[in-house]
């Protein structure tokens, strides 16, 4: 009789150890997938994306892959931003970016670049015009991060650059935040928040960044 009693204690104890682990790997497995099933936010962007000049993970897209995480946010971020990048070169590597990672929405941040090489704001404009499309049409909603130019580049200069995101935003019907810098080119102080090149925020400038995106950013993962 002892002995059945130790045999059924063995074979109870393989049982549930064995229950024990099928309830782990199902765990991991259902975790691995609802993260899978995360909308994912792909930012496209140049330098001022790409944590030129800044120690790795303080960026304002890692900034706001934090605060996604922070506000249990269900969403995922990956950056694709290339520093130096123009529309032209976001426009030639879109396509590949869609097709490799499928996200539900695509942050352009492009454009400063193309103003400081002088190149055609008509060219500009049809850049971002057909990224946003073709975003559009892989099923992605998108945002549009605008920029503006120092006064010295001349008053109607300026506005015309400006134009090129609202008449883009328009047009094909993307988010929109007019001014990407808001509170860190526009300060009284406007080198304060800028790393020596007076070009690339520093480190202190990325929340402001980050929370110039949220807020539309927000309103796209709550359409979802």
């Amino acid at each position: 009789m002892e002995g059945l009693l130790k045999l059924k204690r063995r074979h109870f104890n393989a049982l549930a150890t064995a229950l024990c682990a099928l309830a782990a790997i199902g765990s991991s497995g259902l975790t691995h997938a609802q993260a899978a099933a995360d909308p994912l936010v792909l930012v496209v962007g140049d330098s001022l994306s790409a944590e030129y000049g800044l120690k790795r993970g303080t960026g304002w897209v890692a900034l706001l892959d934090e605060r996604l995480k922070r506000e249990k946010v269900r969403a995922r971020v990956v950056n694709a931003s290339i520093s130096g990048d123009t529309t032209s070169g976001g426009r030639s590597r879109i396509a590949a970016l869609l097709t490799q990672h499928k996200p539900a929405i695509v942050v352009l941040e492009l454009g400063g670049n193309d103003a400081l090489r002088g190149l055609p704001l008509n060219m500009t404009r049809d850049n971002l015009a057909t990224m946003a499309r073709l975003s559009r049409e892989a099923g992605a909603r998108v945002l549009l991060l605008g920029m503006e130019m120092p006064p010295n580049y001349g008053a109607r200069y300026g506005q015309e650059f400006r134009e090129v995101f609202t008449t883009v935003a328009k047009n094909e019907k993307t988010a929109l935040v007019p001014f990407f810098l808001k509170g860190v080119a526009d300060t009284k102080d406007p080198t304060a928040l800028f790393q020596a090149d007076r070009i690339h925020p520093n480190e202190a400038a990325q929340a402001t960044m980050r929370d110039n995106v949220w807020p539309e950013l927000r309103k796209l993962l709550a359409a979802r």
